[in-house]
């Protein structure tokens, strides 16, 4: 295992393709002994060639993006191989902010895999980090004193080494460190795979476009409000109620405008 800490990814202040990762929303998966057309077929990505380069990839989402007109669209993932800790990774970059979902995480570290992932929605961002093993997500975090997962406080040990204050939790305290920083110190750790911006900027990815996740059913909506004087509004309307209340106002609005004139009769 390397020794890497927070300290060793300061470059990503500093780096163009970060801050458009960050302001965009990216995510980033290492996954052990999986090709990468293996990893897109998981994925369930369909196959988009080749290109060289972070450029073309970017480019290429927000084709799609264009194309779609909005955000929650199918993505471009870009996937490459690299050595790392015990065989090589595959290194899987997309710019969405929607992550991989557990699905996919789950089959990629299974029978005995390991799959490492940090992501940000962009925007007011919420920054995630996922440790999966053998099928299992083993350690989870936006925060890292509020860990969840099968085995929430196995990596304390390796967090505190990279950087992180866990005093929340456990009565540490510590100089303020970048929390990104630490969490690609994490995940190297995890891997020994090191990210770099040349890494990132140079690689040949094998492209995917992976498709729209499809919306949850729903059967209602909860209203629950409290004003400042603590007083609070509280309403459980159903799907039924909330569709029949749509086709009334399109009936209405789909009615005849009337337009009286002085001599009409008064309604």
């Amino acid at each position: 295992m390397t020794s890497v800490t927070a300290d060793d990814y300061a470059w990503i202040r500093s780096s163009p393709l970060f801050r458009h990762a960050l302001e965009v929303g990216y995510t980033l998966t290492l996954v052990r002994d999986v090709a990468p057309e293996e990893v897109l077929r998981v994925m369930e990505a369909e196959p988009q060639g080749l290109c060289t380069g972070v450029d073309p990839l970017i480019e290429r989402q927000y084709e799609l993006l264009d194309a779609t007109d909005y955000w929650d669209a199918p993505s471009i993932a870009g996937a490459f191989t690299v050595p790392g800790e015990s065989g090589d990774w595959t290194v899987v970059l997309h710019f969405d902010g929607c992550g991989m979902q557990p699905r996919f995480l789950e089959a990629l570290s299974s029978k005995g895999g390991r799959a490492v992932v940090h992501s940000s929605n962009g925007g007011k961002p919420i920054h995630l980090f996922h440790w999966y093993e053998d099928g299992r997500l083993r350690t989870t975090f936006e925060w890292p004193a509020a860990r969840e997962g099968s085995t929430p406080d196995a990596l304390n040990p390796v967090m505190r080494e990279v950087g992180f204050d866990l005093s929340d939790d456990e009565g540490d305290t510590g100089v303020p460190v970048d929390t990104k920083a630490a969490v690609l110190a994490l995940a190297e750790r995890l891997t020994g795979v090191r990210v770099t911006e040349e890494l990132l900027r140079d690689a040949e990815y094998q492209l995917g476009q992976v498709p729209e996740e499809p919306a949850e059913e729903w059967t209602g909506i909860v209203i629950d409000i409290t004003d400042a004087h603590g007083e609070r509004f509280y309403k459980e309307v159903t799907r039924e109620e909330i569709e029949a209340s749509v086709a009334r106002a399109r009936a209405k609005a789909s009615e005849p405008t009337v337009i009286l004139g002085p001599a009409s009769p008064a309604p």
